[in-house]
């Protein structure tokens, strides 16, 4: 029996977002020759997963772009998903901000009987920003160590972990306004992704139809 309906058989309450990639990446994806692959590095903001700007293809585009701490991607380019939240880590939520912060108070107590130094956020090689911290060391630890939590537990898992991040340089002198702030949604489950597709540019002459 195929049962790949499953994922598109309830209100979903849709979400776009787009991620910034090489373009053959991209259209690989989308023609359905490969899936993306979920990140694992030690220092993902919010651990392992698929990630994605919600709902903005300029911050994603600027990635492909300008890659930190990365080689150049030699044709930038923007995917882009329709995917749901499901069961979400929302870090906009105070209830989930305590989970979080009870998670490192866990962590910080199982590395202290080992005597294992805690991770570190870290600015990115080079960045003359010491406060811009995008090597996420020490959050992407304990966000998993919830995750572990979780199964240890018998928990159900989370399907996503969204958050904002304010980043980057203020937008004028004193102000409390980011040029790079954003909403990143880490994808764990990836039926909550219902579909990819090549973003289109808007058409400046729709009002001129006739």
């Amino acid at each position: 029996m195929n049962n790949s309906g499953i994922i598109y058989s309830s209100d979903q309450g849709l979400l776009l977002g787009f991620h910034g990639c090489d373009k053959s990446i991209r259209d690989k994806i989308i023609n359905g020759q490969i899936m993306m692959k979920a990140s694992h590095n030690n220092y993902d903001w919010l651990g392992s997963g698929m990630y994605f700007w919600q709902n903005n293809h300029a911050r994603a585009i600027d990635f492909a772009q300008n890659p930190p701490g990365k080689g150049k991607i030699e044709h930038p380019a923007v995917l882009g998903a329709a995917f749901s939240l499901g069961n979400c880590l929302d870090l906009t939520d105070k209830f989930y901000i305590d989970r979080v912060r009870d998670s490192y108070s866990n962590l910080l107590l199982t590395l202290n009987e080992t005597n294992t130094p805690l991770p570190k956020n870290k600015p990115a090689k080079g960045s003359t920003n010491p406060n811009d911290k995008i090597l996420r060391g020490l959050d992407c630890s304990v966000i998993e160590t919830l995750h572990c939590e979780l199964r240890e537990k018998g928990e159900i898992p989370f399907d996503t972990v969204r958050c904002v991040f304010i980043e980057g340089n203020p937008i004028y002198e004193d102000s409390g306004f980011y040029d790079q702030t954003h909403i990143q949604v880490c994808i764990r489950n990836p039926n909550c992704i219902k579909g990819f597709f090549l973003p289109r540019s808007e058409d400046d002459n729709w009002s001129n139809a006739a």
